[in-house]
């Protein structure tokens, strides 16, 4: 039982503790030191719950109560011990202030009396939480960019499945792992059974303890059930199709989050293809790179992370994540500079790791499918019309990976550049149709694998790991995984046990990360750009040829031809079709209802 997610009552318990029992124990420090009235301290919980299976005992970290607040923190943190389901046991263990460790409350507010206590008094901050405030500095300015569609979308969305040009798919919501899609085909032809999140998880150091024993499992708290609603415009293009999504979760009924899932088709500003001739004979022939995009967004704490699917013309599939949001941080002492970077009076922004697994169920051409590896490797020859020369000439490599362990692939392991899920057909020209798996990453190391809670979270072991496909192994991790880790309930290493890959369904588990060292331009909060990872699927022999030449899209003229003309060239057209803008809705948001 004690491995539980953390629920919204055991959380209102534990805030009466802290007020009711822990605070009261240290009425002068509070006051004095905190000017502490009630309302203006909040409380940012550590995970997991201890030190080993069955502890559940928690360090509280202090901030001011201000916009913005897990960038002002006090100095105090408090560890309460609530494993007892008899709330009347619960009891402060530690409590840590400024550097120093106390007994209690009760030893805290002594020491404080007696004169015995280093006090580092943080300036108050006004309620709109001054440097960690989100208002804008500059008065407003010529409109952004706006992109729209001038005849309307060329995706339609029908309750949970969508169709856009040659791609079709399903999609939900998961409470626990957040966004996931089914059945998704290009050109009619199953591709992937499933994509999903199935975790983000983030270690941190910090010279306090709450910052030095974090390690978040987000997937406990809800990926899905914090899916935060979007702002038209802003987190997605004005014009984009919003959903609605559903939870259940710490309740009797389901939630609904209004427009928190957005799809959108999206004119990434680059030619998909092109090539403009200058030789012989005279044309220019291009492709604008159009993709369809699926994307929610996801607030748990302090974090705000962006998942996106999208879907080009190609039929390349890519998953991304984004991350953004307010650095968590911890109160500046001592040493603290060899944990991170100090962003403010008393902030230091704390070290982190930043990971995240996806499932990968592809079937390319059929359930069954082998995994293919193929690189390069320099070979020595002489060149035939000249022997006494020498060429190091690049050739293919070409390998079969046949059993689940020689499938995964350690985090800074080197990974063959071209690994793909090949199928039992060939495509025209006699290759093994096939979709190759490219990861975008910078991940560094979890954790060690010494550690005790190691293998709660041994995903984070692979950079990409294929096993078999079974039911009894749905997802690489378990909601409980966060408060017990010790004795975890699903340990991924155990996946991998050396079964055959070949000729089999199968699943990659893909693992994406990077480090943060926060830093001052973290402040007011974190951006987006650079802190993108994920991976990309993209046909390897599959087709005979790029099927996105079958794109309404393509643009070709030659220098006979009068590319002024519409017939001729559908760019010519746009001053006419795109003449007039469409009929922007008025904007609205529903994100501060039935909080």
């Amino acid at each position: 039982y004690h491995r539980r997610p953390t629920l919204g009552s055991e959380y209102r318990q534990l805030g009466a503790f802290l007020e009711t029992k822990a605070f009261a124990a240290a009425p002068t420090f509070l006051q004095e030191v905190l000017e502490y009235d009630g309302t203006n301290l909040a409380v940012v919980t550590a995970a997991p719950h201890g030190f080993q299976s069955g502890d559940r005992v928690t360090w509280f970290v202090l901030f001011q109560n201000v916009r913005g607040f897990f960038v002002h923190p006090v100095g105090l943190e408090v560890l309460v011990d609530h494993s007892s389901l008899d709330v009347s046991q619960w009891s402060v263990s530690r409590v840590f202030y400024n550097g120093q460790y106390y007994r209690d409350m009760a030893q805290l507010e002594s020491a404080y009396v007696q004169g015995r206590i280093s006090v580092e008094k943080v300036r108050k901050a006004p309620w709109d939480g001054d440097f960690s405030s989100m208002r804008p500095r500059a008065p407003a300015a010529a409109l952004f960019p706006v992109q729209f569609e001038p005849q309307g979308p060329r995706y339609s969305v029908r309750n949970n499945q969508v169709l856009f040009q040659a791609w079709s798919f399903a999609f939900g919501m998961s409470v626990s792992t957040g966004l996931r899609l089914f059945d998704i085909r290009h050109k009619g032809e199953r591709v992937a059974y499933e994509l999903s999140v199935q975790e983000a998880m983030s270690v941190y150091g910090s010279n306090c303890p709450a910052g030095m024993s974090t390690r978040y499992m987000d997937g406990s708290f809800g990926l899905g059930r914090y899916t935060s609603p979007l702002v038209r415009g802003v987190d997605c293009p004005y014009l984009a199709t919003y959903v609605d999504t559903h939870s259940l979760s710490d309740s009797l009924r389901p939630r609904k989050r209004k427009a928190s899932l957005c799809i959108f088709e999206q004119n990434l500003g680059s030619p998909l293809r092109r090539h403009y001739s200058n030789l012989q004979s005279l044309y220019y022939g291009g492709l604008v790179n159009s993709a369809l995009v699926l994307r929610s967004i996801t607030t748990v704490g302090n974090y705000d992370y962006v998942w996106d699917f999208i879907f080009y013309q190609n039929g390349a599939i890519e998953g991304k994540v984004q991350a953004t949001g307010y650095p968590s941080s911890s109160f500046l002492h001592g040493d603290g500079l060899r944990y991170g970077n100090r962003l403010w009076e008393h902030t230091l922004g704390t070290i982190h790791t930043l990971f995240v697994n996806y499932k990968v169920d592809l079937d390319v051409g059929g359930v069954k499918n082998s995994l293919v590896a193929h690189d390069m490797a320099f070979e020595m020859t002489r060149a035939p019309w000249s022997p006494e020369q020498q060429i190091e000439r690049p050739r293919l490599t070409k390998k079969v990976l046949d059993t689940e362990d020689q499938a995964a692939f350690r985090l800074q392991s080197k990974m063959p550049r071209y690994i793909y899920f090949a199928a039992n057909s060939k495509n025209k020209w006699g290759h093994q149709r096939g979709y190759r798996i490219q990861i975008t990453s910078f991940a560094g190391d979890h954790i060690p694998e010494a550690s005790s809670m190691e293998r709660a979270i041994s995903w984070a072991r692979y950079q990409l790991a294929v096993t078999r496909r079974k039911e009894e192994e749905p997802t690489s991790t378990s909601i409980y995984n966060q408060n017990d880790p010790w004795t975890p309930t699903v340990t991924f290493a155990d996946f991998i046990n050396n079964e055959t890959i070949t000729n089999e369904d199968l699943v990659a588990w893909i693992t994406a990360g990077f480090l943060h060292i926060p830093h001052s331009e973290d402040i007011p909060n974190t951006v987006t750009v650079g802190n993108s990872v994920g991976f990309l699927l993209r046909p390897y022999n599959y087709y005979d040829l790029d099927p996105s030449i079958y794109s309404h899209d393509g643009v070709f003229f030659t220098s006979e031809q009068d590319f002024t003309a519409c017939e001729i060239n559908p760019l010519a057209c746009l001053p006419k079709t795109a003449s007039c803008l469409p009929n922007f809705p008025p904007f609205t948001y529903d994100g501060f209802r039935n909080m």
